[in-house]
C-alpha cells in the first residue's frame, strides 16, 4: 500500500518583515462549495471576442490568467474564483494583476505566490484571505526562498523536490491516472485538495478546481488551442506573450481534457466546450 503526501496545510511568506499566510484550498471550506451551480470558466482564446458577454454576467464565473481583464469592461456580478498556475505570467503580463485584481478569490500555485510576493506584495498583505494555494500533486514543493508550514508530512522534505510520476497515485481514491497513454502519463484531479494534474494549461488546472467546489456542470469559453499562435484576446501582435499550447495540445491537452470529460461525466457532472475553434478536438466535452 502506498503512502500519500499530506500536502501543506498552509504557506508563509515574509513580505515587509510581516509574515503572510495563505491557506491551501480546501474543500470542505464552506465557502469553496459551489454546490448545485453551473459555472463558466473563461479562458484567454481570441474566441472570447465573439460571446454574448452580456448572457453570462450573472453567471458563477471562474477567470483565469489574463481573462480577467473581461471585468474592467463588463460587470461580472459572481466572480468565484481566479486561477493563475504558472508564474510567467506574472513576469509576462504584470499589468493585468495590477489594472483588474480587486479581492476575487485567487487560487495560484506556490510558484506564483512567490512571484507576486516580488511584484505586487501590497496585494498579498491586503488580500491573502481570500487566496488559497494550489498544488500540483506530482511535484508539490514548488518555491524555494520562502518559508513553508507544513502539516505533517509522510515523505521527507528531499523527496518534495522531486517530480513524482503520476503512476505513483493510480490507486489514490482522489485521481484517476491513465499510465498507459502513449505520449505521457495524463490524469485527472476528483478534489484539488490533495493536489491537481497538470496538462499544459491553466484551464485544465481551473476545471479540476470546478469539480472538487461540488458544481453541477462546468462550461469552458475561449480553450481554443489550435490557434495559439495567435494573440490572446486582450493582447495584440505586438505585445504577446509566449505561448507553448501547440507543443502540447496533441499529446498531453486534449487527451487529459478528454478523460477529465469522461470521469467527470461519469459522476453526474458535464464539462461542455463552446469554444468554435477546438470543439472538434474532444470526444468528451
Amino acid at each position: 500500500m502506498a503512502l500519500y503526501l499530506r500536502l501543506p496545510t498552509t504557506a508563509e511568506f515574509n513580505i515587509d518583515n510581516k509574515v503572510v499566510v495563505i491557506k491551501a484550498f480546501n474543500a470542505n471550506e464552506p465557502e469553496q462549495s459551489l454546490l448545485g451551480q453551473d459555472v463558466n470558466i473563461i479562458a484567454s482564446g481570441p474566441s472570447i471576442q465573439q460571446l454574448p458577454l452580456p448572457e453570462l454576467l450573472d453567471k458563477p464565473t471562474i477567470f483565469v490568467n489574463g481573462s480577467l481583464s473581461l471585468s474592467g469592461d463588463h460587470h461580472f456580478t459572481n466572480i468565484v474564483g481566479y486561477v493563475i498556475s504558472d508564474a510567467r505570467f506574472i513576469r509576462h503580463r504584470p499589468e493585468i494583476l495590477r489594472q483588474y485584481y480587486a479581492g476575487q478569490p485567487l487560487y495560484a500555485t506556490l510558484a506564483v505566490f512567490e512571484a507576486m510576493a516580488t511584484t505586487y506584495p501590497e496585494m498579498m498583505l491586503t488580500y491573502h484571505h481570500v487566496m488559497r494555494v494550489l498544488y500540483p500533486v506530482d511535484r508539490p514543493w514548488g518555491v524555494k526562498s520562502n518559508k513553508l508550514s507544513f502539516s505533517k508530512l509522510i515523505f521527507k522534505k528531499k523527496r518534495l523536490n522531486k517530480k513524482m510520476p503520476l503512476s505513483y497515485f493510480i490507486n489514490h481514491p482522489d485521481f484517476v491516472i491513465d499510465g498507459c497513454h502513449k505520449s505521457a502519463e495524463i490524469g485527472v484531479s476528483l478534489n484539488v485538495t490533495n493536489g491537481f494534474v497538470e496538462a499544459g494549461t491553466v484551464a485544465y488546472v481551473a476545471t479540476q478546481l470546478a469539480f472538487s467546489r461540488h458544481v453541477a456542470a462546468i462550461h469552458l469559453y475561449g480553450v481554443d488551442l489550435l490557434n495559439s499562435d495567435q494573440p490572446r484576446f486582450y493582447e495584440s501582435d505586438n505585445d504577446s506573450a509566449p505561448s507553448t499550447l501547440n507543443k502540447v495540445t496533441s499529446e498531453r491537452i486534449v487527451p487529459a481534457f478528454n478523460l477529465l470529460g469522461k470521469v467527470y461525466k461519469a459522476r453526474g457532472v458535464s464539462v461542455i466546450n463552446h469554444s468554435p475553434v477546438s470543439q472538434a478536438l474532444f470526444d468528451y466535452l
